[in-house]
């Protein structure tokens, strides 16, 4: 149906310069490792593995609504700050936090951070 559309166009939709091969990195397991690991894997991945905005430890607090900061150590609900709902993917360790237990989910940290934490 595509095909029809594309009518009397020259590159019916391909472009002129790249063309339309049929099965650019081949088919199954085809292809040497040297071509694998030069150019499937850095022009076939997706872009989003290397989204990683960052955000410091003093600044977590901040992410905290206004309801939850005014908790003590002793209540019952303890705040869960989910970094990536904000927009910030790995936690840094830089800064110091009040004294109250919370809960960060984050998709990275650094080694830093890591020792804060535990």
């Amino acid at each position: 149906m595509t095909a029809k559309k594309h009518r009397g166009h020259v590159s019916a939709g391909h472009g002129r310069v790249g063309k339309h091969r049929m099965h650019p990195g081949g088919r199954g397991l085809v292809g040497v490792p040297s071509w694998l690991l030069r150019y499937m894997c850095h022009f076939h991945l997706t872009r989003n593995a290397h989204w990683r905005p960052i955000i410091n430890v003093d600044k977590l607090w901040s992410l905290i609504p206004a309801e939850e900061k005014g908790l003590t150590a002793d209540s019952d609900v303890v705040p869960v700050i989910d970094t990536l709902r904000f927009g910030y993917g790995k936690v840094l360790g830089n800064g110091v936090l009040p004294k109250l237990p919370f809960i960060v989910k984050a998709r990275f940290e650094s080694r830093r951070q890591g020792e804060l934490f535990r």
